[in-house]
Protein backbone atom coordinates (compact mmCIF):
# COMPACT_ATOMS: atom_id res chain seq x y z
CA UNK A 1 0.00 0.00 0.00
CA UNK A 2 1.38 3.42 -0.77
CA UNK A 3 2.51 5.91 2.04
CA UNK A 4 -0.09 8.54 2.46
CA UNK A 5 1.11 11.81 1.40
CA UNK A 6 1.15 14.13 4.66
CA UNK A 7 0.11 17.79 3.67
CA UNK A 8 0.85 20.79 5.50
CA UNK A 9 -1.95 23.76 5.37
CA UNK A 10 -1.08 26.89 6.57
CA UNK A 11 -3.80 29.31 6.78
CA UNK A 12 -6.05 26.15 6.84
CA UNK A 13 -8.84 27.79 8.87
CA UNK A 14 -9.48 29.91 6.51
CA UNK A 15 -12.04 30.51 3.31
CA UNK A 16 -10.11 28.81 0.77
CA UNK A 17 -7.13 26.90 3.45
CA UNK A 18 -10.76 25.17 4.90
CA UNK A 19 -11.77 23.56 1.84
CA UNK A 20 -8.29 22.64 0.24
CA UNK A 21 -8.10 20.98 3.47
CA UNK A 22 -11.22 18.74 2.74
CA UNK A 23 -10.43 18.25 -0.64
CA UNK A 24 -6.68 16.91 0.28
CA UNK A 25 -8.64 14.52 3.01
CA UNK A 26 -11.58 13.74 1.37
CA UNK A 27 -10.76 13.41 -2.48
CA UNK A 28 -6.79 12.90 -2.44
CA UNK A 29 -6.68 10.55 0.35
CA UNK A 30 -3.76 12.76 2.58
CA UNK A 31 -3.68 12.99 6.05
CA UNK A 32 -3.68 17.05 6.99
CA UNK A 33 -2.19 19.55 9.02
CA UNK A 34 -2.85 22.75 9.71
CA UNK A 35 -1.46 25.69 11.04
CA UNK A 36 -3.46 29.06 12.02
CA UNK A 37 -3.56 31.73 14.24
CA UNK A 38 -7.32 32.08 13.69
CA UNK A 39 -6.46 36.23 13.44
CA UNK A 40 -8.93 36.46 10.24
CA UNK A 41 -10.10 33.07 9.96
CA UNK A 42 -12.42 30.50 12.46
CA UNK A 43 -11.89 27.33 13.89
CA UNK A 44 -15.51 26.15 13.20
CA UNK A 45 -14.21 26.53 9.09
CA UNK A 46 -12.66 22.96 10.40
CA UNK A 47 -15.86 21.68 11.33
CA UNK A 48 -15.88 18.94 9.02
CA UNK A 49 -12.39 17.56 9.16
CA UNK A 50 -11.90 18.37 13.11
CA UNK A 51 -13.07 14.60 13.74
CA UNK A 52 -11.22 13.00 10.86
CA UNK A 53 -8.34 10.66 12.24
CA UNK A 54 -5.81 12.19 9.70
CA UNK A 55 -6.25 15.40 10.52
CA UNK A 56 -4.72 18.03 13.00
CA UNK A 57 -4.97 21.17 14.35
CA UNK A 58 -2.50 23.67 15.97
CA UNK A 59 -3.08 27.25 16.64
CA UNK A 60 -0.31 29.27 15.61
CA UNK A 61 1.81 31.06 13.42
CA UNK A 62 4.29 30.80 10.87
CA UNK A 63 6.20 33.99 12.40
CA UNK A 64 7.12 30.98 15.58
CA UNK A 65 10.05 29.24 13.77
CA UNK A 66 10.68 26.07 16.02
CA UNK A 67 6.57 25.43 15.61
CA UNK A 68 6.64 25.82 11.91
CA UNK A 69 10.25 23.94 10.84
CA UNK A 70 8.87 21.03 13.13
CA UNK A 71 5.08 20.80 10.83
CA UNK A 72 7.79 21.54 7.77
CA UNK A 73 9.99 18.84 8.90
CA UNK A 74 7.46 15.83 9.35
CA UNK A 75 5.21 17.04 6.26
CA UNK A 76 5.23 15.45 2.52
CA UNK A 77 4.23 18.97 0.88
CA UNK A 78 3.05 22.09 1.99
CA UNK A 79 0.37 24.44 0.59
CA UNK A 80 0.98 27.75 1.66
CA UNK A 81 -2.31 29.96 2.52
CA UNK A 82 -0.98 31.64 5.89
CA UNK A 83 -1.19 35.59 4.54
CA UNK A 84 -3.24 39.13 5.61
CA UNK A 85 -6.39 38.70 4.25
CA UNK A 86 -8.52 41.39 2.45
CA UNK A 87 -8.33 45.28 1.27
CA UNK A 88 -9.89 46.75 3.98
CA UNK A 89 -7.37 44.98 6.30
CA UNK A 90 -4.40 45.59 4.32
CA UNK A 91 -4.77 49.07 4.65
CA UNK A 92 -5.67 49.16 7.91
CA UNK A 93 -2.81 47.04 9.34
CA UNK A 94 0.14 47.69 6.91
CA UNK A 95 2.76 47.05 8.76
CA UNK A 96 1.42 43.41 10.12
CA UNK A 97 0.49 42.25 6.78
CA UNK A 98 3.90 42.97 5.19
CA UNK A 99 5.33 41.30 8.12
CA UNK A 100 3.19 38.34 8.00
CA UNK A 101 3.48 37.59 4.32
CA UNK A 102 7.08 37.88 3.85
CA UNK A 103 8.79 36.91 6.71
CA UNK A 104 6.17 33.90 7.42
CA UNK A 105 6.71 32.83 3.91
CA UNK A 106 10.41 33.03 3.90
CA UNK A 107 10.12 30.79 7.17
CA UNK A 108 8.36 28.58 5.00
CA UNK A 109 10.54 28.52 2.07
CA UNK A 110 13.58 28.37 3.76
CA UNK A 111 12.74 25.18 5.68
CA UNK A 112 10.79 23.52 3.03
CA UNK A 113 14.23 23.99 1.54
CA UNK A 114 16.30 22.50 3.78
CA UNK A 115 13.98 19.50 4.68
CA UNK A 116 13.61 18.75 1.41
CA UNK A 117 9.94 19.34 0.75
CA UNK A 118 7.37 20.38 -1.77
CA UNK A 119 5.41 24.07 -1.87
CA UNK A 120 2.48 25.24 -3.75
CA UNK A 121 2.27 29.02 -2.69
CA UNK A 122 -0.85 31.14 -2.68
CA UNK A 123 0.05 33.96 -4.42
CA UNK A 124 -3.23 36.73 -5.66
CA UNK A 125 -3.96 38.71 -8.86
CA UNK A 126 -3.34 41.77 -7.22
CA UNK A 127 0.58 41.17 -8.47
CA UNK A 128 -0.48 42.50 -11.83
CA UNK A 129 -1.98 46.07 -10.35
CA UNK A 130 -3.50 48.24 -12.18
CA UNK A 131 -3.44 46.28 -15.38
CA UNK A 132 -5.56 47.05 -18.65
CA UNK A 133 -8.94 45.65 -18.83
CA UNK A 134 -7.91 42.43 -20.74
CA UNK A 135 -7.03 39.04 -19.55
CA UNK A 136 -3.58 39.02 -17.44
CA UNK A 137 -1.10 36.70 -18.35
CA UNK A 138 1.39 35.09 -15.70
CA UNK A 139 4.25 36.67 -17.36
CA UNK A 140 2.42 40.35 -18.28
CA UNK A 141 4.68 43.26 -16.57
CA UNK A 142 3.07 44.54 -13.44
CA UNK A 143 1.66 48.21 -12.90
CA UNK A 144 1.58 49.66 -9.44
CA UNK A 145 0.93 52.91 -7.64
CA UNK A 146 2.92 54.76 -5.56
CA UNK A 147 4.16 53.27 -2.47
CA UNK A 148 2.61 56.22 -0.55
CA UNK A 149 -0.32 53.82 -1.26
CA UNK A 150 -0.46 51.20 1.55
CA UNK A 151 -3.32 48.96 -0.80
CA UNK A 152 -0.03 48.21 -3.43
CA UNK A 153 1.79 46.79 -0.25
CA UNK A 154 -0.20 43.70 -0.15
CA UNK A 155 0.81 43.65 -4.11
CA UNK A 156 4.18 44.30 -3.60
CA UNK A 157 4.78 41.69 -0.47
CA UNK A 158 3.06 38.39 -2.47
CA UNK A 159 5.62 39.84 -5.54
CA UNK A 160 8.72 39.50 -2.80
CA UNK A 161 7.40 36.05 -1.83
CA UNK A 162 6.95 34.70 -5.26
CA UNK A 163 11.20 35.90 -5.84
CA UNK A 164 12.17 34.40 -2.79
CA UNK A 165 9.93 31.36 -4.16
CA UNK A 166 11.63 31.33 -7.26
CA UNK A 167 15.15 32.07 -6.13
CA UNK A 168 14.70 29.24 -3.55
CA UNK A 169 14.14 26.70 -6.07
CA UNK A 170 16.90 28.37 -8.52
CA UNK A 171 19.74 28.24 -5.82
CA UNK A 172 18.89 25.68 -3.08
CA UNK A 173 16.61 23.61 -5.42
CA UNK A 174 13.03 24.04 -3.81
CA UNK A 175 10.09 22.27 -5.46
CA UNK A 176 7.34 25.03 -5.74
CA UNK A 177 4.34 25.92 -7.47
CA UNK A 178 2.97 29.65 -7.57
CA UNK A 179 -0.66 29.65 -8.14
CA UNK A 180 -2.21 33.04 -8.22
CA UNK A 181 -6.06 33.04 -7.05
CA UNK A 182 -8.60 35.60 -9.07
CA UNK A 183 -11.56 36.75 -6.93
CA UNK A 184 -12.08 33.31 -5.10
CA UNK A 185 -15.70 33.28 -3.78
CA UNK A 186 -18.61 30.88 -2.03
CA UNK A 187 -19.26 29.15 1.39
CA UNK A 188 -17.57 30.64 4.51
CA UNK A 189 -16.35 33.80 2.87
CA UNK A 190 -16.55 36.79 4.89
CA UNK A 191 -17.12 40.07 4.18
CA UNK A 192 -15.35 41.93 7.09
CA UNK A 193 -12.15 42.27 4.68
CA UNK A 194 -13.12 43.67 2.26
CA UNK A 195 -14.94 41.00 0.09
CA UNK A 196 -17.36 42.24 -1.88
CA UNK A 197 -19.66 39.23 -2.68
CA UNK A 198 -20.30 37.87 0.84
CA UNK A 199 -21.08 41.63 1.61
CA UNK A 200 -23.72 42.05 -1.05
CA UNK A 201 -25.17 38.81 0.16
CA UNK A 202 -25.50 39.81 3.27
CA UNK A 203 -27.10 43.47 2.18
CA UNK A 204 -29.44 41.63 0.38
CA UNK A 205 -31.00 38.99 2.78
CA UNK A 206 -31.34 41.67 5.37
CA UNK A 207 -33.36 44.19 2.86
CA UNK A 208 -30.64 46.46 3.42
CA UNK A 209 -29.02 48.80 0.70
CA UNK A 210 -26.38 47.09 -1.51
CA UNK A 211 -23.28 49.53 -1.22
CA UNK A 212 -21.46 49.41 -4.45
CA UNK A 213 -18.00 51.34 -3.74
CA UNK A 214 -16.99 53.97 -6.26
CA UNK A 215 -19.07 54.19 -9.56
CA UNK A 216 -19.36 50.16 -9.78
CA UNK A 217 -17.76 50.05 -13.18
CA UNK A 218 -14.86 47.83 -12.12
CA UNK A 219 -14.71 44.65 -13.92
CA UNK A 220 -13.86 41.47 -11.81
CA UNK A 221 -14.24 37.27 -12.07
CA UNK A 222 -15.48 35.59 -9.60
CA UNK A 223 -14.44 32.09 -9.39
CA UNK A 224 -15.68 29.06 -6.85
CA UNK A 225 -13.88 28.27 -4.26
CA UNK A 226 -14.08 24.67 -4.80
CA UNK A 227 -12.64 25.21 -8.40
CA UNK A 228 -9.70 27.03 -7.04
CA UNK A 229 -8.95 24.32 -4.73
CA UNK A 230 -9.07 20.70 -6.81
CA UNK A 231 -7.21 23.36 -9.52
CA UNK A 232 -4.33 23.63 -6.27
CA UNK A 233 -4.38 20.08 -5.26
CA UNK A 234 -4.06 19.42 -9.14
CA UNK A 235 -1.16 21.24 -9.55
CA UNK A 236 0.54 20.17 -6.39
CA UNK A 237 0.43 16.74 -7.95
CA UNK A 238 1.81 17.68 -11.06
CA UNK A 239 5.33 17.36 -11.74
CA UNK A 240 5.96 19.20 -14.73
CA UNK A 241 4.08 22.47 -12.80
CA UNK A 242 7.21 22.92 -10.76
CA UNK A 243 9.01 26.04 -10.88
CA UNK A 244 5.91 27.93 -12.39
CA UNK A 245 3.63 30.26 -11.99
CA UNK A 246 -0.11 29.96 -12.88
CA UNK A 247 -3.40 32.11 -12.43
CA UNK A 248 -6.31 30.28 -11.04
CA UNK A 249 -9.97 31.36 -11.65
CA UNK A 250 -12.49 32.11 -13.73
CA UNK A 251 -12.18 34.01 -17.48
CA UNK A 252 -15.81 35.41 -17.05
CA UNK A 253 -15.54 38.76 -16.54
CA UNK A 254 -18.86 41.34 -14.65
CA UNK A 255 -19.08 44.53 -13.51
CA UNK A 256 -19.31 45.30 -9.68
CA UNK A 257 -22.90 46.96 -10.47
CA UNK A 258 -23.61 44.32 -12.12
CA UNK A 259 -22.87 42.21 -9.73
CA UNK A 260 -25.28 43.86 -7.22
CA UNK A 261 -27.82 43.59 -9.61
CA UNK A 262 -27.56 39.81 -10.21
CA UNK A 263 -27.47 39.37 -6.25
CA UNK A 264 -30.18 41.09 -5.92
CA UNK A 265 -31.98 39.01 -8.44
CA UNK A 266 -31.04 35.62 -7.46
CA UNK A 267 -32.30 36.64 -3.68
CA UNK A 268 -35.23 38.00 -4.74
CA UNK A 269 -34.52 41.53 -2.70
CA UNK A 270 -36.26 44.17 -3.22
CA UNK A 271 -32.48 46.48 -1.66
CA UNK A 272 -31.42 49.15 -3.28
CA UNK A 273 -28.51 49.58 -4.79
CA UNK A 274 -26.36 52.77 -3.18
CA UNK A 275 -23.67 54.25 -4.33
CA UNK A 276 -20.56 55.21 -1.70
CA UNK A 277 -17.91 57.57 -2.95
CA UNK A 278 -14.31 55.66 -1.97
CA UNK A 279 -13.37 58.74 0.62
CA UNK A 280 -16.79 57.58 2.54
CA UNK A 281 -16.06 53.68 1.97
CA UNK A 282 -12.93 53.56 3.22
CA UNK A 283 -12.95 56.52 6.22
CA UNK A 284 -9.86 57.60 7.42
CA UNK A 285 -8.01 55.07 5.77
CA UNK A 286 -8.74 56.19 2.39
CA UNK A 287 -5.51 57.90 1.58
CA UNK A 288 -4.39 54.05 1.22
CA UNK A 289 -6.57 53.05 -1.07
CA UNK A 290 -6.43 53.07 -4.80
CA UNK A 291 -9.18 50.47 -7.10
CA UNK A 292 -8.30 48.73 -9.39
CA UNK A 293 -10.41 49.33 -12.92
CA UNK A 294 -10.04 45.43 -14.25
CA UNK A 295 -9.03 41.96 -13.42
CA UNK A 296 -9.59 39.07 -15.62
CA UNK A 297 -7.04 36.07 -16.08
CA UNK A 298 -5.97 34.48 -18.96
CA UNK A 299 -6.15 30.57 -18.14
CA UNK A 300 -4.30 29.37 -20.88
CA UNK A 301 -1.24 27.96 -19.11
CA UNK A 302 -3.07 25.91 -16.63
CA UNK A 303 -5.58 24.15 -18.94
CA UNK A 304 -2.66 23.34 -20.93
CA UNK A 305 -0.63 21.59 -17.60
CA UNK A 306 -3.81 20.15 -15.58
CA UNK A 307 -7.25 20.86 -18.38
CA UNK A 308 -8.39 23.30 -15.85
CA UNK A 309 -11.90 23.94 -16.82
CA UNK A 310 -14.49 25.75 -13.80
CA UNK A 311 -16.88 23.93 -13.00
CA UNK A 312 -19.35 26.49 -11.32
CA UNK A 313 -20.74 29.94 -12.88
CA UNK A 314 -21.52 33.03 -10.85
CA UNK A 315 -25.02 31.92 -10.59
CA UNK A 316 -23.79 28.78 -8.84
CA UNK A 317 -21.52 30.96 -6.61
CA UNK A 318 -24.12 33.33 -5.22
CA UNK A 319 -26.52 30.04 -4.64
CA UNK A 320 -23.98 28.47 -2.45
CA UNK A 321 -22.52 31.52 -0.70
CA UNK A 322 -26.39 32.40 -0.20
CA UNK A 323 -27.29 29.18 0.98
CA UNK A 324 -24.16 29.09 3.51
CA UNK A 325 -25.15 33.17 5.07
CA UNK A 326 -28.78 31.62 5.88
CA UNK A 327 -27.65 27.78 7.25
CA UNK A 328 -25.21 30.28 9.20
CA UNK A 329 -28.08 32.62 10.51
CA UNK A 330 -30.03 29.48 11.52
CA UNK A 331 -26.77 28.20 13.52
CA UNK A 332 -25.82 25.10 10.82
CA UNK A 333 -23.21 24.01 9.02
CA UNK A 334 -22.50 23.80 5.42
CA UNK A 335 -19.69 23.06 3.37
Amino acid sequence: MAVMKRALVTGGAGFIGSHLCEELLFERGMSVVVIDDLSTSSRSNLVFVEDQKNFKFYKGSVLDKKLTERLVRDCDIVYHLAAAVGVKRIIEHPLSSMLTNIEGSQNIFYFASKYRKKVVFASTSEIYGKHSCSASDEEDDRILGSTSISRWSYSESKAVDEFLALAYAREKGLSVVIVRFFNTAGPRQSGSYGMVLPRFIQQASLGKPLTVYGDGAQVRSFSHVKDVVRAAADLSLEPKASGKIFNVGNDKPITIRALAQKVRKKLNSDSEIRYIPLNKAYGNFSAGFEDIGCRIPSLSKVKKFINYKPKYDLDAIIEDAARYYRSKKRGGAIA
